[in-house]
């Protein structure tokens, strides 16, 4: 079981640097040339962001799915973490889960940003995505925000009193305009 589970976070994290480096693999714009930001570079950059949304919470889904309740309970939550690590520290992207419950698992979750405060806030009042361009480093970048809400009971394992549908947080990204 330990051999399969250790196969998937492998394949999964294989599969993520994968993207992630074909959608690098295009110069990265320096910040003279962000001065002139254009909306098809920032459209590029959301259509980025929603393929790390999807590729992350599928990656955190399958996960659960998989393994919490078996012989292995490493919540997904925590795989996913060292997901985004790996992520940030081959200069990919920065992502992060935060806490939009008041009542973190850990409390390194909650939001810490003005941004990450602001999304919480706009997610609770029903929103499922919220954006700001901002800059880092002298780097052009798109901070977005997506609800994480529980999407099967198996999230209930480690999130009781609550059930499936309840928000839970937001994975916040922070890609570079290009």
């Amino acid at each position: 079981m330990r051999s399969l589970f250790l196969f998937a976070v492998i394949l999964t994290l294989g599969i993520g640097l994968i993207v992630a480096w074909q959608s690098g693999s295009q110069n990265r714009a320096t910040a003279a040339d962000n001065a002139s930001l254009d909306e098809k570079a920032i459209e590029r950059t959301r259509a980025q962001v929603q393929m790390l949304d999807d590729l992350y919470k599928n990656f955190v889904v399958s996960i659960t799915a998989t393994y919490v309740g078996a012989e292995q309970n490493v919540p997904a939550a925590k795989v996913a973490m060292k997901v985004f690590q790996a992520m940030h520290k081959k200069g990919w992207h920065k992502a992060r889960l935060i806490d939009a419950t008041g009542q973190p698992v850990r409390r390194a979750n909650l939001p810490k940003t003005a941004f990450e405060k602001a999304a919480v806030a706009q997610l609770k009042k029903g929103r499922t995505y919220y954006e700001e361009i901002g800059t880092e480093n002298g780097q052009s970048v798109l901070r977005a925000a997506t609800i994480v809400p529980v999407v099967m009971k198996q999230c209930i394992t480690c999130h009781q009193h609550r059930k499936v549908g309840d928000l839970m947080g937001a994975i916040v990204y922070e890609v570079p305009i290009k």
